[in-house]
Protein backbone atom coordinates (compact mmCIF):
# COMPACT_ATOMS: atom_id res chain seq x y z
CA UNK A 1 0.00 0.00 0.00
CA UNK A 2 1.47 2.98 -0.91
CA UNK A 3 -0.01 7.00 -0.29
CA UNK A 4 0.77 9.89 -3.07
CA UNK A 5 0.71 13.57 -2.88
CA UNK A 6 -0.27 15.65 -5.63
CA UNK A 7 2.76 15.79 -7.49
CA UNK A 8 3.57 12.33 -7.17
CA UNK A 9 5.58 12.03 -4.01
CA UNK A 10 5.27 8.79 -1.45
CA UNK A 11 3.93 10.03 1.71
CA UNK A 12 3.58 6.08 2.84
CA UNK A 13 4.03 2.96 2.32
CA UNK A 14 3.31 -0.23 4.96
CA UNK A 15 5.89 -2.86 5.86
CA UNK A 16 4.88 -5.26 2.56
CA UNK A 17 6.47 -3.44 0.25
CA UNK A 18 9.76 -4.52 1.42
CA UNK A 19 8.87 -8.01 0.09
CA UNK A 20 7.54 -6.78 -3.18
CA UNK A 21 9.80 -3.95 -4.33
CA UNK A 22 12.64 -4.80 -2.36
CA UNK A 23 13.09 -1.25 -0.39
CA UNK A 24 11.79 -0.37 2.68
CA UNK A 25 8.98 1.97 4.26
CA UNK A 26 11.88 4.45 5.05
CA UNK A 27 13.49 4.22 1.67
CA UNK A 28 10.17 4.73 0.05
CA UNK A 29 8.50 7.49 1.77
CA UNK A 30 10.06 11.17 0.00
CA UNK A 31 10.58 9.61 -2.84
CA UNK A 32 8.79 10.25 -6.53
CA UNK A 33 6.13 7.67 -7.60
CA UNK A 34 8.62 7.28 -10.57
CA UNK A 35 10.91 5.22 -8.83
CA UNK A 36 8.87 2.10 -8.99
CA UNK A 37 8.17 2.78 -12.92
CA UNK A 38 10.71 1.43 -14.80
CA UNK A 39 11.91 4.69 -17.05
CA UNK A 40 10.50 4.23 -20.34
CA UNK A 41 7.52 4.14 -18.72
CA UNK A 42 7.95 7.67 -16.98
CA UNK A 43 7.01 10.38 -19.46
CA UNK A 44 3.30 8.46 -20.33
CA UNK A 45 2.80 8.03 -16.24
CA UNK A 46 3.75 11.13 -15.98
CA UNK A 47 0.47 12.57 -18.30
CA UNK A 48 -1.15 9.42 -16.45
CA UNK A 49 -1.65 10.81 -13.61
CA UNK A 50 -1.82 14.96 -13.97
CA UNK A 51 -5.08 13.55 -15.92
CA UNK A 52 -6.17 11.18 -13.13
CA UNK A 53 -5.51 13.81 -10.33
CA UNK A 54 -7.87 16.44 -12.95
CA UNK A 55 -10.64 13.83 -12.11
CA UNK A 56 -10.01 11.67 -9.40
CA UNK A 57 -11.83 8.16 -9.16
CA UNK A 58 -11.49 5.16 -7.19
CA UNK A 59 -10.34 2.49 -10.09
CA UNK A 60 -8.35 -0.26 -11.46
CA UNK A 61 -5.83 0.91 -13.36
CA UNK A 62 -5.74 -0.06 -17.17
CA UNK A 63 -8.10 -2.40 -18.24
CA UNK A 64 -5.11 -4.57 -20.19
CA UNK A 65 -2.73 -5.83 -17.84
CA UNK A 66 0.56 -5.70 -20.14
CA UNK A 67 -0.14 -1.53 -19.67
CA UNK A 68 1.37 -1.84 -15.93
CA UNK A 69 4.65 -3.10 -15.01
CA UNK A 70 6.43 -2.28 -12.07
CA UNK A 71 10.37 -2.46 -10.81
CA UNK A 72 12.28 -3.44 -8.14
CA UNK A 73 14.79 -2.17 -6.41
CA UNK A 74 17.23 -4.63 -8.17
CA UNK A 75 16.01 -3.51 -10.82
CA UNK A 76 14.10 -6.23 -12.13
CA UNK A 77 10.45 -5.73 -13.21
CA UNK A 78 7.22 -7.87 -12.78
CA UNK A 79 3.40 -7.30 -14.24
CA UNK A 80 1.38 -5.21 -11.48
CA UNK A 81 -2.39 -4.40 -10.82
CA UNK A 82 -2.88 -1.25 -9.13
CA UNK A 83 -6.27 -0.59 -7.16
CA UNK A 84 -6.71 3.14 -6.80
CA UNK A 85 -8.92 5.16 -4.43
CA UNK A 86 -8.62 9.07 -3.83
CA UNK A 87 -9.04 10.87 -0.81
CA UNK A 88 -8.46 14.13 1.43
CA UNK A 89 -7.01 15.84 4.30
CA UNK A 90 -8.06 19.35 4.04
CA UNK A 91 -6.95 20.90 1.07
CA UNK A 92 -4.35 18.63 0.36
CA UNK A 93 -5.61 15.33 -1.88
CA UNK A 94 -3.91 12.32 -2.36
CA UNK A 95 -4.08 8.97 -3.77
CA UNK A 96 -3.95 5.61 -2.17
CA UNK A 97 -2.64 2.76 -4.27
CA UNK A 98 -2.88 -0.31 -3.53
CA UNK A 99 -0.49 -2.93 -5.64
CA UNK A 100 -0.17 -6.27 -6.29
CA UNK A 101 2.27 -8.85 -8.24
CA UNK A 102 0.59 -10.41 -11.34
CA UNK A 103 3.18 -12.58 -12.05
CA UNK A 104 1.42 -16.06 -11.73
CA UNK A 105 -1.81 -14.60 -12.39
CA UNK A 106 -0.47 -13.38 -15.78
CA UNK A 107 1.43 -16.74 -16.70
CA UNK A 108 -2.10 -18.53 -16.10
CA UNK A 109 -3.75 -16.16 -18.37
CA UNK A 110 -1.52 -16.44 -20.83
CA UNK A 111 -1.64 -19.99 -20.78
CA UNK A 112 -5.75 -19.70 -20.70
CA UNK A 113 -5.39 -18.07 -24.11
CA UNK A 114 -2.48 -20.39 -25.60
CA UNK A 115 -4.78 -23.49 -25.16
CA UNK A 116 -7.70 -21.19 -26.45
CA UNK A 117 -6.46 -20.33 -29.51
CA UNK A 118 -4.73 -23.98 -30.25
CA UNK A 119 -8.21 -25.36 -29.43
CA UNK A 120 -9.73 -23.15 -32.16
CA UNK A 121 -7.03 -23.76 -34.32
CA UNK A 122 -7.53 -27.63 -34.12
CA UNK A 123 -11.10 -27.19 -34.58
CA UNK A 124 -10.41 -24.64 -37.55
CA UNK A 125 -8.34 -27.05 -39.23
CA UNK A 126 -10.85 -30.18 -38.82
CA UNK A 127 -13.63 -27.93 -40.08
CA UNK A 128 -11.49 -27.24 -43.15
CA UNK A 129 -10.17 -30.68 -43.83
CA UNK A 130 -13.89 -32.05 -43.54
CA UNK A 131 -15.08 -29.66 -45.89
CA UNK A 132 -12.17 -30.06 -48.65
CA UNK A 133 -12.03 -33.90 -48.16
CA UNK A 134 -15.92 -33.94 -48.95
CA UNK A 135 -15.19 -35.54 -52.46
CA UNK A 136 -12.70 -38.21 -51.10
CA UNK A 137 -14.80 -38.77 -48.35
CA UNK A 138 -17.94 -39.49 -51.07
CA UNK A 139 -16.65 -41.49 -53.88
CA UNK A 140 -16.76 -45.08 -52.05
CA UNK A 141 -20.29 -44.68 -50.78
CA UNK A 142 -20.77 -43.74 -54.33
CA UNK A 143 -19.21 -46.81 -55.73
CA UNK A 144 -21.11 -48.94 -52.51
CA UNK A 145 -24.36 -47.35 -53.22
CA UNK A 146 -24.26 -48.54 -56.81
CA UNK A 147 -23.33 -51.86 -56.92
CA UNK A 148 -25.60 -52.26 -54.08
CA UNK A 149 -28.39 -51.04 -56.65
CA UNK A 150 -27.07 -53.18 -59.30
CA UNK A 151 -27.04 -56.11 -56.80
CA UNK A 152 -30.66 -55.39 -56.12
CA UNK A 153 -31.48 -55.90 -59.95
CA UNK A 154 -29.51 -58.93 -60.20
CA UNK A 155 -31.06 -60.43 -57.21
CA UNK A 156 -34.84 -60.15 -57.92
CA UNK A 157 -35.27 -63.31 -58.73
CA UNK A 158 -33.71 -64.65 -54.89
CA UNK A 159 -35.67 -64.10 -52.26
CA UNK A 160 -33.45 -64.59 -49.02
CA UNK A 161 -30.54 -62.92 -51.10
CA UNK A 162 -32.30 -59.70 -51.87
CA UNK A 163 -33.51 -58.99 -48.07
CA UNK A 164 -29.71 -59.58 -47.50
CA UNK A 165 -28.85 -56.99 -50.08
CA UNK A 166 -32.03 -54.67 -48.89
CA UNK A 167 -30.47 -54.54 -45.55
CA UNK A 168 -26.81 -53.40 -47.10
CA UNK A 169 -28.81 -50.71 -48.63
CA UNK A 170 -30.38 -49.47 -45.44
CA UNK A 171 -26.92 -49.69 -43.39
CA UNK A 172 -25.45 -47.97 -46.88
CA UNK A 173 -28.27 -45.27 -46.26
CA UNK A 174 -27.60 -44.66 -43.26
CA UNK A 175 -23.59 -44.28 -43.00
CA UNK A 176 -24.65 -41.81 -46.52
CA UNK A 177 -27.05 -39.61 -43.99
CA UNK A 178 -24.18 -39.49 -41.09
CA UNK A 179 -21.43 -38.51 -43.20
CA UNK A 180 -24.03 -35.59 -44.94
CA UNK A 181 -24.50 -34.37 -41.80
CA UNK A 182 -20.90 -34.43 -40.49
CA UNK A 183 -19.48 -32.41 -43.38
CA UNK A 184 -22.49 -29.81 -43.59
CA UNK A 185 -21.16 -28.90 -39.97
CA UNK A 186 -17.71 -28.62 -41.02
CA UNK A 187 -18.40 -26.70 -43.93
CA UNK A 188 -20.37 -24.26 -41.09
CA UNK A 189 -17.89 -24.19 -39.09
CA UNK A 190 -15.20 -23.79 -41.03
CA UNK A 191 -16.76 -20.30 -42.37
CA UNK A 192 -16.88 -22.09 -45.89
CA UNK A 193 -20.54 -21.07 -46.80
CA UNK A 194 -21.87 -17.48 -47.65
CA UNK A 195 -25.46 -17.20 -48.15
CA UNK A 196 -26.85 -16.14 -51.11
CA UNK A 197 -29.95 -14.83 -50.87
CA UNK A 198 -33.01 -14.81 -53.39
CA UNK A 199 -37.19 -15.15 -53.07
CA UNK A 200 -38.20 -18.21 -51.66
CA UNK A 201 -41.66 -18.96 -51.59
CA UNK A 202 -42.37 -20.73 -48.55
CA UNK A 203 -45.12 -22.72 -50.00
CA UNK A 204 -43.05 -24.26 -52.77
CA UNK A 205 -40.56 -24.94 -49.82
CA UNK A 206 -43.29 -26.64 -47.87
CA UNK A 207 -44.43 -28.67 -50.79
CA UNK A 208 -40.52 -30.09 -51.62
CA UNK A 209 -40.13 -30.81 -47.83
CA UNK A 210 -43.44 -32.77 -48.04
CA UNK A 211 -42.61 -34.96 -50.92
CA UNK A 212 -39.30 -35.52 -48.68
CA UNK A 213 -40.69 -36.48 -45.52
CA UNK A 214 -44.30 -38.02 -46.21
CA UNK A 215 -42.65 -41.47 -46.42
CA UNK A 216 -40.78 -41.67 -42.81
CA UNK A 217 -44.22 -39.97 -41.65
CA UNK A 218 -46.37 -42.84 -43.13
CA UNK A 219 -44.04 -45.68 -41.95
CA UNK A 220 -44.68 -44.38 -38.41
CA UNK A 221 -48.29 -43.40 -38.87
CA UNK A 222 -47.72 -39.70 -38.35
CA UNK A 223 -49.90 -37.05 -39.73
CA UNK A 224 -47.44 -34.61 -41.39
CA UNK A 225 -49.13 -31.27 -41.79
CA UNK A 226 -47.95 -28.15 -43.86
CA UNK A 227 -49.31 -25.24 -43.57
CA UNK A 228 -50.62 -23.06 -46.29
CA UNK A 229 -49.02 -20.16 -46.64
CA UNK A 230 -48.26 -17.00 -49.21
CA UNK A 231 -45.18 -15.60 -47.45
CA UNK A 232 -42.58 -15.17 -49.33
CA UNK A 233 -38.89 -14.66 -47.63
CA UNK A 234 -35.39 -13.51 -48.85
CA UNK A 235 -33.17 -16.09 -48.09
CA UNK A 236 -30.90 -18.88 -49.14
CA UNK A 237 -32.75 -21.59 -49.82
CA UNK A 238 -29.88 -24.20 -49.80
CA UNK A 239 -28.98 -23.47 -45.95
CA UNK A 240 -33.24 -22.34 -45.59
CA UNK A 241 -34.10 -25.89 -46.28
CA UNK A 242 -31.22 -27.43 -44.71
CA UNK A 243 -32.79 -25.88 -41.96
CA UNK A 244 -36.50 -26.99 -41.96
CA UNK A 245 -34.80 -30.70 -42.95
CA UNK A 246 -32.87 -31.35 -39.94
CA UNK A 247 -35.83 -29.42 -37.44
CA UNK A 248 -38.37 -32.08 -39.39
CA UNK A 249 -36.36 -34.40 -39.42
CA UNK A 250 -35.72 -34.99 -35.36
CA UNK A 251 -39.28 -34.23 -34.96
CA UNK A 252 -40.17 -37.01 -36.81
CA UNK A 253 -37.37 -39.27 -34.85
CA UNK A 254 -38.51 -38.40 -31.29
CA UNK A 255 -42.45 -39.25 -32.41
CA UNK A 256 -44.06 -42.01 -31.76
CA UNK A 257 -47.79 -41.37 -32.21
CA UNK A 258 -50.07 -38.39 -33.61
CA UNK A 259 -48.30 -35.07 -35.59
CA UNK A 260 -45.62 -33.13 -36.78
CA UNK A 261 -46.90 -29.88 -38.15
CA UNK A 262 -44.75 -27.08 -39.76
CA UNK A 263 -47.18 -23.52 -39.19
CA UNK A 264 -46.05 -19.69 -40.33
CA UNK A 265 -47.31 -16.79 -38.85
CA UNK A 266 -46.48 -13.17 -40.05
CA UNK A 267 -45.84 -10.49 -37.40
CA UNK A 268 -44.95 -6.90 -36.93
CA UNK A 269 -41.37 -7.30 -37.09
CA UNK A 270 -40.92 -11.53 -38.14
CA UNK A 271 -41.87 -14.22 -39.94
CA UNK A 272 -42.44 -17.37 -37.61
CA UNK A 273 -42.07 -20.89 -38.65
CA UNK A 274 -42.73 -23.26 -35.95
CA UNK A 275 -42.23 -27.10 -36.47
CA UNK A 276 -44.51 -28.84 -33.73
CA UNK A 277 -44.42 -32.13 -32.83
CA UNK A 278 -46.83 -34.66 -29.62
CA UNK A 279 -43.14 -36.74 -29.15
CA UNK A 280 -41.20 -37.82 -26.21
CA UNK A 281 -41.01 -34.04 -25.28
CA UNK A 282 -37.39 -32.55 -23.67
CA UNK A 283 -36.99 -32.10 -19.93
CA UNK A 284 -36.47 -28.51 -18.85
CA UNK A 285 -32.88 -28.97 -17.87
CA UNK A 286 -32.15 -30.55 -21.03
CA UNK A 287 -33.74 -27.74 -23.15
CA UNK A 288 -29.80 -25.54 -22.96
CA UNK A 289 -27.98 -28.23 -24.13
CA UNK A 290 -29.90 -29.90 -27.32
CA UNK A 291 -27.93 -27.60 -29.66
CA UNK A 292 -25.00 -28.70 -28.85
CA UNK A 293 -22.71 -30.75 -30.82
CA UNK A 294 -22.68 -34.49 -30.45
CA UNK A 295 -25.37 -33.82 -27.61
CA UNK A 296 -28.52 -36.30 -27.59
CA UNK A 297 -30.75 -36.99 -25.32
CA UNK A 298 -31.56 -40.47 -25.72
CA UNK A 299 -35.17 -40.54 -24.21
CA UNK A 300 -36.43 -43.92 -23.66
CA UNK A 301 -39.08 -45.11 -25.98
CA UNK A 302 -37.05 -44.26 -29.16
CA UNK A 303 -34.06 -45.16 -31.37
CA UNK A 304 -30.75 -43.53 -31.05
CA UNK A 305 -30.23 -42.69 -34.08
CA UNK A 306 -27.36 -40.18 -36.04
CA UNK A 307 -24.50 -38.76 -33.99
CA UNK A 308 -26.83 -35.68 -32.46
CA UNK A 309 -25.80 -33.16 -34.81
CA UNK A 310 -28.81 -31.78 -36.39
CA UNK A 311 -30.13 -29.16 -34.07
CA UNK A 312 -25.92 -27.91 -34.25
CA UNK A 313 -26.42 -27.71 -37.89
CA UNK A 314 -30.16 -25.84 -37.29
CA UNK A 315 -28.17 -23.59 -34.82
CA UNK A 316 -25.14 -22.77 -36.70
CA UNK A 317 -27.40 -21.92 -40.26
CA UNK A 318 -29.94 -19.72 -38.14
CA UNK A 319 -26.98 -17.31 -36.70
CA UNK A 320 -25.75 -17.29 -40.41
CA UNK A 321 -28.73 -16.22 -42.33
CA UNK A 322 -29.72 -13.95 -38.61
CA UNK A 323 -32.26 -16.08 -37.80
CA UNK A 324 -33.45 -16.45 -34.08
CA UNK A 325 -34.16 -20.25 -32.80
CA UNK A 326 -36.39 -21.16 -29.63
CA UNK A 327 -37.54 -24.17 -28.16
CA UNK A 328 -40.53 -24.97 -25.77
CA UNK A 329 -41.80 -28.84 -24.70
CA UNK A 330 -43.47 -30.45 -22.02
CA UNK A 331 -42.18 -33.79 -21.49
CA UNK A 332 -44.59 -36.72 -22.63
CA UNK A 333 -46.69 -33.92 -24.91
CA UNK A 334 -44.49 -32.64 -27.14
CA UNK A 335 -41.66 -30.01 -28.80
CA UNK A 336 -42.23 -26.60 -30.52
CA UNK A 337 -39.05 -25.29 -32.25
CA UNK A 338 -40.09 -21.37 -33.77
CA UNK A 339 -37.41 -20.08 -36.02
CA UNK A 340 -37.68 -15.88 -36.33
CA UNK A 341 -36.50 -14.65 -39.81
CA UNK A 342 -36.30 -10.85 -39.23
CA UNK A 343 -39.54 -8.80 -40.72
CA UNK A 344 -37.02 -6.90 -43.11
CA UNK A 345 -36.52 -11.07 -45.61
CA UNK A 346 -40.19 -11.04 -45.69
CA UNK A 347 -40.80 -10.02 -49.76
CA UNK A 348 -44.22 -9.18 -51.03
CA UNK A 349 -46.04 -11.67 -53.54
CA UNK A 350 -46.06 -9.13 -56.01
CA UNK A 351 -42.10 -9.27 -56.15
CA UNK A 352 -41.99 -13.01 -56.88
CA UNK A 353 -41.00 -13.74 -60.38
CA UNK A 354 -43.50 -16.03 -61.98
CA UNK A 355 -42.37 -19.42 -62.99
CA UNK A 356 -43.72 -21.15 -65.71
CA UNK A 357 -44.61 -25.13 -64.88
CA UNK A 358 -42.06 -27.28 -65.38
CA UNK A 359 -42.67 -29.82 -68.35
CA UNK A 360 -43.72 -33.20 -67.20
CA UNK A 361 -40.95 -35.92 -66.40
CA UNK A 362 -40.80 -39.08 -67.93
CA UNK A 363 -41.15 -41.93 -65.26
CA UNK A 364 -38.71 -44.66 -66.74
CA UNK A 365 -35.45 -43.80 -69.19
CA UNK A 366 -35.68 -45.06 -72.60
CA UNK A 367 -33.32 -48.18 -72.87
CA UNK A 368 -30.90 -48.22 -75.63
CA UNK A 369 -29.65 -44.77 -74.74
CA UNK A 370 -25.26 -44.13 -75.56
CA UNK A 371 -24.46 -42.57 -72.32
CA UNK A 372 -20.67 -40.96 -72.03
CA UNK A 373 -19.19 -41.38 -68.65
CA UNK A 374 -16.57 -39.63 -67.19
CA UNK A 375 -15.29 -40.72 -63.82
CA UNK A 376 -11.28 -40.72 -62.59
CA UNK A 377 -12.10 -42.91 -59.64
CA UNK A 378 -12.23 -46.26 -60.76
CA UNK A 379 -13.97 -48.16 -58.40
CA UNK A 380 -16.81 -45.59 -59.25
CA UNK A 381 -16.33 -45.51 -62.76
CA UNK A 382 -16.75 -48.91 -62.53
CA UNK A 383 -20.01 -49.30 -60.32
CA UNK A 384 -21.68 -46.24 -62.43
CA UNK A 385 -20.57 -48.37 -65.93
CA UNK A 386 -22.96 -51.46 -64.03
CA UNK A 387 -25.49 -50.00 -62.90
CA UNK A 388 -26.25 -48.13 -66.13
CA UNK A 389 -25.74 -51.02 -68.25
CA UNK A 390 -27.91 -53.27 -66.29
CA UNK A 391 -30.43 -50.41 -66.49
CA UNK A 392 -30.00 -51.04 -70.60
CA UNK A 393 -28.39 -47.78 -71.33
CA UNK A 394 -25.24 -48.07 -73.94
CA UNK A 395 -22.56 -46.94 -71.44
CA UNK A 396 -19.05 -45.44 -73.03
CA UNK A 397 -16.97 -44.51 -69.50
CA UNK A 398 -13.51 -42.92 -69.54
CA UNK A 399 -11.02 -42.60 -67.04
CA UNK A 400 -8.56 -39.45 -67.97
CA UNK A 401 -9.47 -36.47 -70.04
CA UNK A 402 -7.42 -37.19 -72.87
CA UNK A 403 -10.14 -40.94 -73.02
CA UNK A 404 -12.76 -38.56 -72.92
CA UNK A 405 -11.94 -36.48 -76.00
CA UNK A 406 -11.57 -39.36 -78.39
CA UNK A 407 -15.51 -40.84 -76.83
CA UNK A 408 -16.48 -37.05 -77.12
CA UNK A 409 -15.24 -36.66 -80.39
CA UNK A 410 -17.90 -39.45 -82.06
CA UNK A 411 -20.81 -37.79 -79.60
CA UNK A 412 -24.32 -38.18 -81.62
CA UNK A 413 -27.37 -36.47 -81.05
CA UNK A 414 -29.41 -38.10 -78.28
CA UNK A 415 -26.08 -39.15 -76.55
CA UNK A 416 -26.29 -37.52 -72.64
CA UNK A 417 -23.07 -36.80 -71.11
CA UNK A 418 -22.27 -37.82 -67.11
CA UNK A 419 -19.35 -36.58 -65.71
CA UNK A 420 -17.98 -36.11 -62.37
CA UNK A 421 -16.82 -32.37 -61.58
CA UNK A 422 -13.76 -32.80 -59.97
CA UNK A 423 -11.17 -34.91 -62.74
CA UNK A 424 -7.63 -35.53 -62.70
CA UNK A 425 -5.94 -32.14 -63.99
CA UNK A 426 -6.77 -28.61 -64.91
CA UNK A 427 -10.50 -29.13 -66.39
CA UNK A 428 -13.55 -29.91 -64.16
CA UNK A 429 -16.62 -31.75 -65.80
CA UNK A 430 -18.06 -28.31 -66.43
CA UNK A 431 -15.33 -27.33 -68.03
CA UNK A 432 -15.91 -30.38 -70.09
CA UNK A 433 -19.02 -29.94 -70.93
CA UNK A 434 -18.70 -26.53 -71.94
CA UNK A 435 -16.04 -27.03 -74.31
CA UNK A 436 -17.47 -29.83 -75.79
CA UNK A 437 -21.02 -27.76 -75.97
CA UNK A 438 -18.70 -24.94 -78.23
CA UNK A 439 -17.50 -27.49 -80.57
CA UNK A 440 -20.58 -28.99 -81.17
CA UNK A 441 -22.71 -25.81 -81.48
CA UNK A 442 -25.09 -27.30 -79.40
CA UNK A 443 -26.48 -27.81 -75.88
CA UNK A 444 -24.78 -31.46 -75.79
CA UNK A 445 -27.53 -33.02 -72.32
CA UNK A 446 -25.29 -33.58 -69.39
CA UNK A 447 -25.73 -34.52 -66.09
CA UNK A 448 -23.18 -32.88 -63.18
CA UNK A 449 -21.72 -35.18 -60.34
CA UNK A 450 -20.24 -33.48 -57.22
CA UNK A 451 -19.13 -34.74 -54.01
CA UNK A 452 -19.76 -31.07 -52.52
CA UNK A 453 -22.08 -30.01 -54.47
CA UNK A 454 -23.05 -26.80 -52.25
CA UNK A 455 -20.15 -25.40 -52.91
CA UNK A 456 -20.54 -26.07 -56.43
CA UNK A 457 -23.44 -24.64 -56.85
CA UNK A 458 -22.37 -21.30 -55.43
CA UNK A 459 -19.81 -20.79 -57.88
CA UNK A 460 -21.89 -21.03 -60.96
CA UNK A 461 -22.90 -17.85 -61.45
CA UNK A 462 -25.48 -18.23 -64.62
CA UNK A 463 -28.22 -21.00 -64.83
CA UNK A 464 -26.74 -24.14 -67.14
CA UNK A 465 -29.76 -25.63 -70.05
CA UNK A 466 -30.35 -29.00 -70.15
CA UNK A 467 -27.66 -29.75 -67.77
CA UNK A 468 -28.80 -32.02 -64.30
CA UNK A 469 -26.83 -31.38 -60.95
CA UNK A 470 -26.81 -34.32 -58.66
CA UNK A 471 -24.81 -34.89 -55.13
CA UNK A 472 -22.59 -37.53 -54.23
CA UNK A 473 -23.32 -39.79 -53.33
CA UNK A 474 -25.87 -40.35 -55.89
CA UNK A 475 -29.19 -41.76 -55.60
CA UNK A 476 -29.89 -43.83 -58.48
CA UNK A 477 -33.52 -42.91 -59.05
CA UNK A 478 -32.32 -39.13 -58.99
CA UNK A 479 -29.83 -40.39 -62.04
CA UNK A 480 -32.36 -42.30 -63.81
CA UNK A 481 -35.10 -39.47 -63.42
CA UNK A 482 -32.17 -36.86 -64.89
CA UNK A 483 -31.40 -39.40 -67.64
CA UNK A 484 -35.16 -39.72 -68.24
CA UNK A 485 -35.74 -35.48 -68.05
CA UNK A 486 -32.60 -34.87 -70.16
CA UNK A 487 -33.90 -37.67 -73.23
CA UNK A 488 -37.52 -35.91 -73.24
CA UNK A 489 -35.68 -32.40 -73.84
Amino acid sequence: MLVIDAVGIIQFANETCSTLFGYTPGQLVGQPIALLIPERFHLRHGAHLRGYLRDPTSREMAARASDLVARRADGAEFPAGIRLSPFSDGAEHFVAAAIRDMTERRAISDALVLAREEADKANRAKSRFLATASHDLRQPLQAIHLINASMQKLTASLPDLRELVRHQSLAIDTATRLLNTLLDISRLESGAIEPKLTAVSLASAFGDLSQEFEPAAAAKNLHLEFAGTQAVISTDRVLFTQLLQNLIGNALKYTERGFVRVSVATEREAVVIKVEDSGVGIPEDKLERIFEEYYQIGPQGTQRLGVGLGLAIVREVSRLLGYSVSVTSTPGKGTCVSVRVPGHRAVPTADMPVLQDPAPKMTSPPSGRRLILIEDNDSVRMATELFLSLEGFDTRAAATVAEAEILLADIRPGDILITDYHLNGTLTGLDMITQLRIQQGRDVPAILLSGDLESMMRAIKTSIPRCRFLSKPVDTQSLLTAISELSGA
